[in-house]
């Protein structure tokens, strides 16, 4: 729990330490998470006439149903002064997928047609390429230039898969083209803190099960465009959710037994008034955490 309440009091401005606490802006955080998608719910409810057949499914049964795992990086995105989006902080969605050589000929394609599969085994290895050849390319590319020379940070979860923070080959590349990129791990067992976990992903799992996908390579092109599609102002919306969990994780010391809390974003953002950041209980964060304030996290 300690590493936890750590974490989140990491995420509050300095400056505004110890009379006025504020969140950071989060904008230079990039979060990264897997997810798999399936081309198919393993169950759902239909309404039928009277007269109308029952769906029929022919798969064996729901492990045999299609998918595919993504590795997905969002950042927050950026508004003008008149609430204009000038980054959407779509980093990007990668679908960790190999081609192989159909080994026998069918009616659908000849022997050595190259087919997409899922990567079966998800290994360091495999990790470090896709973020080295993928996810550092896309950053670099899509980062607002004004904001360029600023440390970016990349946010992973500390599966073993994933490469350590200090990782050389990371290292090198990160740094190419003057961009000073470097990795960080949210605490364990904590998809709380990261925004993918806590809301990206369902919203758009949610946009991608509204479309029929019949193969990887339909399923790869849907998720995509669910991912285009997701409003960036709800993307902000998740961010701010975040910042609202640490607050409820500071409250409790570090525990995750808590209810997200509802701010009702919608109606303040109608208003004209929804927050960047958010403030914390200054003798709340005194008063129960003045030990961390001495500059432990």
């Amino acid at each position: 729990m300690k590493d936890r309440l750590r974490f989140c009091l990491s995420m509050l401005e300095e400056t505004s330490l110890p009379h006025d606490p504020e969140f950071k802006s989060m904008h230079n955080i990039v979060h990264i998470d897997e997810k798999w998608f399936y081309m198919t719910k393993k169950s759902a409810n239909y309404y039928l006439l009277e007269n109308e057949d029952e769906p029929y499914r022919t798969c064996k049964n729901k492990n045999f149903i299609g998918k595919v795992m993504f590795l997905v990086a969002v950042a927050r995105p950026r508004f003008d002064d008149g609430d204009k989006e000038i980054f959407s902080g779509k980093i990007g969605v990668f679908p960790l997928v190999q081609k192989v050589a159909a080994k026998r000929s069918s009616i659908n394609r000849a022997s050595g047609t190259l087919e997409t599969k899922p990567i079966s085994s998800i290994t360091k290895e495999v990790s470090r390429n896709f973020l080295i050849n993928k996810v550092l390319p896309a950053i670099k590319e899509k980062w607002p230039r004004e904001h360029a020379m600023e440390t970016i940070y990349i946010q992973q979860d500390n599966a073993p898969c994933h490469v350590s923070i200090d990782d050389e080959e990371f290292r090198k590349a990160a740094s190419e083209g003057g961009f000073d990129i470097r990795l960080s791990c949210q605490p364990p067992n904590s998809p709380d803190l990261n925004v993918l976990d806590l809301g990206f992903f369902n919203a758009i799992q949610s946009l991608q099960q509204k479309e029929v996908s019949k193969s990887v390579d339909e399923l790869i092109e849907v998720v995509q465009n669910s991912y285009d599609n997701f409003s960036s102002k709800q993307s902000d919306k998740i961010f701010l959710t975040l910042e609202s969990c640490m607050i409820e994780i500071m409250k409790i010391k570090g525990s995750n037994n808590y209810r997200i809390p509802h701010m009702k974003k919608e109606v303040l953002l109608n208003r004209g008034i929804l927050p960047t950041q958010l403030k914390c209980d200054r003798e709340r964060l005194v008063l129960d955490h003045g030990i961390y304030m001495e500059k432990e996290i």
